[in-house]
C-alpha cells in the first residue's frame, strides 16, 4: 500500500476532530442552532434522546472517512492554497449542491439548506487547511 504512505494520519485525525469543534460552534444556539432546529423541526427533547455514543461515535467515524478520502484526493504535498481551495470547492460544489438536490425533492427549507450546506463547506475548507499543512 505504498500509495497510502503520503497520507498524514495525524492530519486526518485532526481534520475529523475539527468537524466536531466546528459543529459544536456552528450548531450552538448562539450561532445557527436555533434556526437549524426550527428548519429541521427538532426540539430540545428530540436532541436529548437516542444513543449519544452511536450518534457521536458514528459521526466521528464518518468524518474520519471523509477526511481520509479527501487526503487521498488532494494527494501528497498539495500545498495549503490548493488544499484549502479544493476543500472549499468540495464543500460548496459537491456536498452543498448534493444536499440541494435532496432538499428540493424533500421540500426542505432554504434555511436548512444554507445551515447544513454552509457547515459542510466550512468543514471541508478546514480539512483542506489542516491536511494541506500536514500532508
Amino acid at each position: 500500500m505504498q500509495e497510502l504512505e503520503f497520507v498524514s494520519w495525524l492530519g486526518v485525525f485532526l481534520a475529523a476532530l475539527s468537524a466536531f469543534v466546528l459543529g459544536g460552534v456552528w450548531y450552538a444556539p448562539f450561532l445557527f442552532g436555533k434556526p437549524w432546529m426550527r428548519a429541521a423541526k427538532l426540539t430540545d427533547a428530540d436532541l436529548s434522546t437516542g444513543n449519544k455514543a452511536l450518534t457521536f461515535g458514528g459521526s466521528f467515524v464518518l468524518a474520519f472517512i471523509a477526511a481520509f478520502v479527501f487526503a487521498l484526493f488532494i494527494g501528497p504535498q498539495p500545498g495549503i492554497p490548493f488544499a484549502v481551495g479544493a476543500g472549499f470547492a468540495a464543500g460548496l460544489f459537491w456536498v452543498m449542491t448534493s444536499f440541494g438536490i435532496n432538499y428540493l425533492f424533500e421540500k426542505k427549507s432554504l434555511t436548512l439548506f444554507f445551515v447544513n450546506g454552509g457547515y459542510h463547506t466550512v468543514q471541508f475548507t478546514l480539512y483542506g487547511l489542516i491536511l494541506g499543512a500536514l500532508q
